[in-house]
């Protein structure tokens, strides 16, 4: 009868293991072959006639490569403008003296379930002055409100004494911050950095809504134009019109480096992922 339990086990186990791979495997194809394709002349699995044109083109445009650097910049100082301000927020709602938490707290639960609406967004966008301004792309979004309750829960879990002993000793309430809360919540900070970074790249649908200057365009938004032929990556001077059909190596190649810099960064966060996804998700 065990013997029977044991084999019913691990023929049970075969079966996910295969489906698992099965699906590895189907979810990896795509990605192989826009890779394949970027290198080739010819869209296929495997590489024809090995050329690195399509990437000496795209990085031969001025367009493509300030487009580039407008999303490295959204992303890295949108990354850091999230975590300040999500910290010092989770820190202040943590704190059980401060007059009104609970008001605090309930409204910023009702902005999970409850969204503005993307007209009187964009109108708050333009009459603070951030329209056609990347800053539209970083302060509207600066904190998510889930990462905020999960980071205060995590906070007020650690003990009071820790801030007593600070503050008796004349710490300031941002030495804390520095000094105390942000190095125990390191993989929580990881993981929700990673989160940021992650959003901050692939900016898309704010960037039609509030950029109309085609130079101030961030990666993904480049992308669809390229993808859909729209206009050419290329220089335009004189005003003229410049608008190619962009081979489909180029296409891939776009793809490929607007997806490189995300997923070369998350093995360095790794280890600290599953950890900071933890912390603060038991206590409320």
């Amino acid at each position: 009868m065990v013997r029977d339990k044991s084999l019913f086990n691990t023929v049970i186990d075969v079966l996910i293991y295969s489906v698992l791979f099965v699906y590895a495997v189907v979810s990896f194809l795509p990605f192989v072959y826009v890779t394949s394709s970027s290198f080739s002349k010819t869209p296929s699995i495997l590489p024809k006639e090995f050329t690195l044109e399509a990437y000496k083109y795209i990085f031969s445009t001025s367009v493509f490569v300030k487009s580039m650097g407008i999303s490295i910049y959204i992303t890295i100082f949108g990354t850091l403008i999230s975590l300040f301000f999500t910290v010092l927020m989770a820190y202040a709602l943590a704190d059980k003296q401060l007059p009104g938490r609970k008001i605090f707290t309930l409204l910023v639960v009702f902005t999970m379930l409850f969204g503005g609406g993307m007209i009187p967004t964009y109108f708050v966008v333009k009459q603070t002055g951030m329209l056609n301004s990347i800053w539209s792309l970083i302060i509207p979004s600066a904190i998510s409100p889930f990462n905020l309750i999960v980071l205060k829960n995590f906070i007020q879990s650690l003990p009071e004494e820790l801030k007593e002993s600070a503050r008796i000793d004349g710490c300031h309430e941002l030495i804390i911050v520095f000094k105390i809360i942000i190095p125990l919540s390191l993989p929580a900070m990881a993981a929700f950095g990673l989160f940021y970074a992650v959003g901050k790249w692939n900016t898309y649908f704010s960037a039609l809504l509030y950029i109309q200057d085609s130079r101030k365009w961030p990666i993904q938004v480049l992308l669809r134009q390229v993808i859909y032929s729209v206009a050419s990556i290329g220089d335009s001077a004189g005003g003229e019109d410049q608008r190619i059909a962009i081979s489909s190596s180029v296409k891939n190649a776009v793809i490929i480096v607007s997806t490189l810099p995300i997923l070369l960064v998350y093995p360095f966060l790794q280890k600290h992922f599953a950890k900071g996804m933890l912390l603060g998700s038991v206590k409320g």
